[in-house]
């Protein structure tokens, strides 16, 4: 899997945000200016349309909770087998069965 730079710090997506909003400049000349991909500033202005009400989806703090779940869910799942395992196995040294 290839890497991926860090992600930009919250404060500079909001500033570029900010300058597509003001500015007036093309959005590629303000990708290119601040060094990032064209798509990156277009997603940061997405998302902030969505945060801000204007525009349908997941605001930030929704997919947010929404990734914290997931993992939440999945560790949760994987204690379940582990626990499953552990009563089959204590079961079979016990010499009880289901």
């Amino acid at each position: 899997m290839p890497q991926t730079k860090p992600p930009y710090p919250a404060q500079f997506r909001a500033e570029a945000v900010r300058l597509v909003g003001e500015s007036g400049k093309p959005m590629a000349q303000i990708a290119r200016d601040l060094g990032v991909s064209v798509e990156s500033l277009r997603n940061w202005t997405r998302q902030a349309e969505i945060d801000a009400g204007e525009r349908e989806g997941l605001t930030t703090a929704e997919r947010e909770e929404l990734s914290r779940l997931r993992r939440e869910n999945r560790v949760l799942r994987e204690e379940c087998e582990i626990l499953k395992k552990a009563a089959a196995f204590f079961a079979k040294e016990t010499g009880r069965t289901r």
